[in-house]
């Protein structure tokens, strides 16, 4: 378990990471809190995560944010707090006991009680973390295809950089099979899901004032572009981030 703790102006942060195997599943257990008197206007950018939100204002229900292909604005009321589950695709497989027809720019209200665990059952975001870390664990299916673990392993691992082709060699299935697994499972190509990763990866060294593409973009305008897709803004101003807009950059870990 891997913590990572920080306070942004009047936005307070805190990430836990789950070890082997709900990693697997789950890329981390997080809190975002508005901790100032005033709402915060904020960016949310695609970064290929499928989140679960747990909110203190709204006991009844939790919410599912499906994997974003483009930037949305959202508000962070005033003294708020909410605490998440950021998921990784395969979680939608093996841990959600409904298949969500739509996964792509959408959102659904569960029932607060939909893992058999609510926002009332935890006073903190350590318990939070310890009570759905074992609800999970219990849960995992250990018939799981070997194929697909791999095959998200490289994904991940790459930050998107690899090819269909690679993939399909080093999981012996073959790219027509993956390419529908992907597109009937989770409503998008894996060539797309993968740009969304490569762009997410370009969020630490756009902080850094890094403006030149250090992933596999064909150019600088190739990587300008995408950025621009993305966030809607040029990477110059996506690295000045005024006001904390967008958050994903605002809770990086602090080198």
């Amino acid at each position: 378990m891997n913590k990572n703790n920080q306070e942004i102006h009047d936005i307070d942060y805190r990430e836990m990471k789950p070890s082997f195997p709900l990693s697997n599943y789950v890329e981390s257990f997080w809190m975002l809190s508005n901790v100032s008197d005033q709402e915060k206007q904020i960016v949310i950018l695609p970064d290929g995560r499928i989140d679960l939100i747990f909110s203190f204002e709204d006991r009844d229900d939790i919410t599912l944010l499906g994997v974003d292909s483009e930037p949305s604005r959202a508000v962070l009321a005033a003294k708020t707090s909410m605490f998440a589950v950021s998921f990784k695709l395969l979680a939608i497989e093996y841990l959600f006991k409904d298949k969500f027809p739509v996964l792509i720019d959408t959102a659904y209200n569960l029932p607060s009680d939909y893992f058999g665990i609510t926002i009332r059952d935890f006073e903190n975001f350590e318990g939070f973390y310890n009570l759905l870390f074992s609800k999970f664990l219990s849960m995992l299916n250990h018939n799981i295809d070997e194929r697909k673990l791999t095959l998200f392993d490289l994904i991940y691992n790459s930050n998107g950089e690899i090819t269909i082709a690679e993939i399909a060699e080093t999981v012996h299935w073959n790219s027509r099979q993956i390419n529908r697994y992907f597109s009937q499972r989770f409503g998008i190509s894996l060539k797309a899901y993968c740009t969304i990763l490569r762009f997410r990866a370009s969020f630490e060294q756009i902080k850094e004032g890094k403006l030149f593409p250090e992933q596999n973009f064909t150019d600088q305008a190739h990587f300008i572009k995408n950025i621009k897709k993305f966030s809607g803004v040029t990477p110059k101003e996506l690295s000045k981030n005024i006001n904390d807009r967008f958050i994903q950059l605002s809770t990086l870990k602090k080198k």
